[in-house]
């Protein structure tokens, strides 16, 4: 297969396997999506879900976190993980979004990424999930499954992210990445598959013998 011709069977076999694309972060509105997911950097988003209900009743508004101390947001989101950072970026970025904002979160990348802990793909996510802007974030699992299916060299998250948005049509992003999401998380894990067992790694590539190793 030509790369073209792999990104195109991943593109088809994925859509039959996952028609629908749920949002994984459970979430009410654009702010609170941007909360989840900056709660979900090197965490699970099903500990996130079980986290964040705790959270929208203290506050789930820009204005009235910014009202609250860092102390009790980092004794809810605790469980996330790197919590006091975490904690100290979801009240400065909600102070920022009242200021500067009008308590909304914008529509625009440079705006996005220039909040506290708000990268790229952090970013990415909400202008895909919130405002259904093309945009393409590449996590843990897309960066993996896009060097074990000969789609990227993938030195680098940055690397990856542009070659995939070369090869797949830009109206197909925003499900796309949903879609290999989920099947990283089912079919083509970092212990259940190592490039030769799943469905997609060996249709992609059938003569491969050896283990891939993800480049970072």
């Amino acid at each position: 297969m030509t790369k073209a011709e792999r990104a195109a069977f991943i593109g088809q076999r994925l859509a039959e396997l996952y028609p629908d694309t749920p949002i994984p972060l459970d979430h009410r509105d654009p702010y609170t999506l941007l909360v989840a997911v900056l709660l979900s950097a090197q965490c699970t988003d099903a500990r996130v879900n079980l986290v964040t209900p705790a959270l929208w009743a203290l506050a789930d508004n820009p204005h009235d976190m910014a009202l609250r101390s860092v102390e009790e947001i980092d004794a809810i989101v605790r469980p996330c993980g790197l919590s006091p950072r975490k904690a100290q970026n979801i009240r400065d970025l909600s102070q920022i979004l009242v200021d500067t904002h009008g308590g909304h979160v914008p529509a625009d990348f440079d705006a996005l990424e220039a909040l506290p802990g708000v990268g790229h793909k952090t970013a990415s996510v909400v202008m895909a999930q919130a405002f259904g802007v093309p945009a393409f974030p590449v996590d843990t699992h897309i960066h993996r499954l896009a060097q074990r299916w000969k789609l990227t060299s993938g030195k680098n998250v940055a690397q990856t992210e542009a070659d995939l948005k070369r090869l797949f049509p830009k109206e197909s992003w925003n499900q796309l990445h949903l879609r290999i999401i989920f099947y990283g998380r089912e079919h083509c894990t970092a212990r259940s598959c190592d490039g030769t067992v799943c469905e997609i790694c060996r249709t992609c590539v059938p003569e491969r013998k050896k283990a891939v190793t993800t480049k970072k």
